[in-house]
């Protein structure tokens, strides 16, 4: 991930792409973005088959990004989060913590492009029934959470604005916060696309307090290095996820440089996001392997 802005523009034009959002929306989210008009309205022409997209035309979803099936959540029925603040290096942090009856470790959750949602939330909830009390950290608390955008762009746009830095401090108080609601328990730490690139990026800043992490289909930072980190990774893609999966490669290499204990995996037939319920490219059977092949990580590493 090279910066930021380039991943979340690429995220918008690849929607566009599989027709997952039409011309209009992706000229306004590319607005919202920074893009000129100019170079958006490129940018579409570029990635549209036969220019339909380019004329105005509803894109037809393409096979990758058509879900398989319908079908219910990953893992277990989520435990009731409730809305938490704890301290930050800017002030309050926002959050939505899950507690568990018997926990076996602890783990951070770092929502996707669209700030602290729902289905966020429930990821947290859904760990905490499988043992594993869980804090969905909001990276928006500073500009007032996630809940004061109209709609996903505008928190998305907000995220572009945010300084970098700040997200990785802010990750570092939800893992301070972990240890300090569960001190006994291992911490890890799971992220979907934009949050799986900032797990990347924790790791990459020598975090040296996580035992384990699970980046979802995140794009590696340029440069990773993870000498700092002695956490074990599982890091999962989908196979139809070429974007992303252009980095698989640079960060296996970054994390064997480093001497990590790690696993890559790759689910065929399965999209970017697919593992996010409430979105068009969910795919239910790579994300229940995933899920348990997640708590069988935990389950080794957190013990």
């Amino acid at each position: 991930m090279t910066d930021i802005n380039e991943y979340l523009t690429e995220e918008v034009v690849e929607d566009y792409a599989d027709g997952l959002i039409p011309r209009r929306e992706a000229l306004r989210q590319l607005s919202l973005l920074g893009v000129g008009a100019a170079s958006a309205v490129a940018m579409l022409v570029a990635c549209s088959s036969g220019g339909s997209q380019a004329s105005g035309a509803p894109a037809s979803t393409s096979a990758a990004a058509t879900p398989s099936v319908t079908g219910k959540p990953a893992g277990p029925a989520p435990l009731e989060t409730q809305s938490i603040t704890f301290a930050g290096p800017n002030g309050q942090l926002q959050g939505a913590w899950a507690t568990a009856a018997s926990p076996r470790g602890s783990v951070l959750v770092i929502h996707e492009n669209r700030g602290l949602t729902d289905h966020i939330r429930s990821v947290a909830g859904r760990l905490a029934a499988s043992g594993y009390p869980a804090l969905a950290v909001d990276l928006l608390s500073e500009e007032g959470g996630t809940s004061t955008f109209s709609d996903s762009a505008q928190a998305t746009a907000a995220l572009n604005a945010a300084p970098p830095g700040r997200f990785v401090a802010d990750m570092r108080a939800g893992v301070s916060e972990l240890l300090r609601r569960q001190p006994t328990l291992k911490p890890a730490v799971i992220g979907f696309c934009f949050g799986g690139g900032m797990v990347w990026s924790l790791l990459a800043s020598g975090e040296p307090r996580l035992v384990a992490a699970a980046p979802f289909y995140g794009p590696l930072p340029d440069g990773a290095d993870f000498s700092g980190s002695r956490a074990a990774v599982l890091a999962i893609y989908g196979a139809l996820d070429t974007r992303v999966d252009a980095t698989r490669d640079a960060a296996e290499a970054a994390m064997k440089k480093a001497g990590l204990t790690y696993e890559v995996v790759t689910y065929p037939g399965a999209n970017h996001a697919f593992f996010n319920d409430t979105g068009a490219r969910y795919n239910p059977v790579a994300a229940a392997a995933a899920y348990r092949k997640l708590l069988d990580w935990f389950g080794t590493h957190l013990a």
